[in-house]
């Protein structure tokens, strides 16, 4: 894509959408991030967020619709807009990325390869900011040697990650997330009977 960017309207519209995608939760999480993490990091809302993010998910799921983008190069500016938004709600900790810009692009009318297709491209940009603003915030505690393993856990969690997007996309292509809703819903009420009875000191 990269390569061709310069001269095909394909990569050109693609990297206008993946731009798009990414300017909510970066201009977002430059503002809120510190709320965020002072309020939010707790038992009670990150279990809330597993929970009604499941039921979102059962919702979006016995939803009847006619995918009418079926691939990538389909998505237009005001879909990658929305599934940007979208994306800027998993800031809430318990909010699944992936599972937000998913569920997003479904529905947005997106078929579910695309929309999985899509959030995994959205990745690539989203997760490298958010290591690097945190590398940056860190960079007093940092020395070479760090830098070392973190770059050679970077490149294996990119190759790996490469390999589980195929599988997933197979998946995906048949199949709903309707078990992975009620996993947030099972685990969302986990944390709070650990956390009420005090088992786990989350």
């Amino acid at each position: 894509m990269i390569a061709t960017l310069p001269r095909d309207r394909k990569s050109q519209r693609f990297t206008l959408n993946i731009v798009l995608a990414f300017l909510p939760a970066a201009v977002l999480g430059v503002i809120f991030i510190k709320a965020i993490k002072h309020y939010l990091f707790a038992p009670v809302p990150v279990a809330t967020a597993f929970i009604v993010g499941g039921i979102l998910i059962l919702w979006i799921e016995s939803r009847k619709r006619t995918p009418r983008v079926e691939n990538v190069d389909a998505i237009k500016p005001a879909d990658a807009t929305w599934i940007g938004f979208a994306q800027a709600l998993s800031m809430i900790p318990g909010t699944s990325r992936s599972g937000a810009t998913i569920m997003g692009g479904l529905l947005r009318g997106l078929s579910r390869p695309a929309a999985t297709e899509f959030s995994f491209f959205l990745a690539i940009p989203t997760i490298f900011g958010a290591t690097v603003l945190e590398l940056y915030k860190a960079r007093h505690l940092l020395n070479a040697d760090d830098l070392a393993v973190i770059g050679v856990g970077s490149v294996a969690s990119f190759i790996s990650a490469a390999f589980a997007v195929r599988a997933l996309i197979r998946y995906v292509s048949g199949h709903d997330f309707k078990i992975f809703a009620w996993y947030r819903i099972a685990f969302g009420f986990i944390i709070l009977g650990t956390w009420y009875f005090g088992v786990v000191k989350w």
